[in-house]
């Protein structure tokens, strides 16, 4: 019975630690979205941790926060380490997407980690790419156009 009590001891010990190791990998990463010239509609934030998808497929996760003149803040919080990328836009007439000319040149401000800037189009995944460690982190996104 005490040879039994210890092993369901030294089991639950390593289950222990290897959960907690697993939490210490997650960490949270604040998104900074700066240049929102107006209290108008929502700041749209979209995390992506696949080229494939950026920035127009699958998001991984999303974010809206109401918009207020300077910039606006938001987490994404427990994220595996890796590589990510950030896309942001102000929808100011709350339509929950990034209104285009008939060229295809948005007609509200937006922007992406790392102030990626494609050139004919949306930049890579590569050129936004945000590295997420165990520790939290911060990255800067600014909007232009309109």
């Amino acid at each position: 019975m005490m040879f039994q009590q210890r092993v369901l001891s030294g089991v639950c010990g390593v289950w222990l630690a290897l959960a907690g190791a697993g939490l210490a990998q997650a960490a949270d990463l604040t998104v900074v979205v700066k240049g929102v010239a107006k209290a108008e509609g929502q700041v749209m934030v979209a995390l992506f941790n696949d080229a494939a998808g950026f920035p127009r497929g699958k998001v991984l996760q999303g974010q809206m926060v109401a918009a207020k003149p300077g910039q606006v803040e938001l987490v994404f919080k427990d994220l595996a380490p890796g590589a990510y990328a950030v896309s942001a836009y102000q929808d100011l007439n709350s339509n929950q997407r990034l209104d285009a000319n008939l060229v295809g040149m948005p007609t509200e401000p937006y922007g992406f980690s790392r102030d990626a800037r494609g050139k004919f189009g949306p930049p890579k995944f590569e050129d936004a790419v945000v590295r997420v460690g165990a520790e939290a982190q911060q990255v800067l996104v600014n909007l232009s156009g309109q």
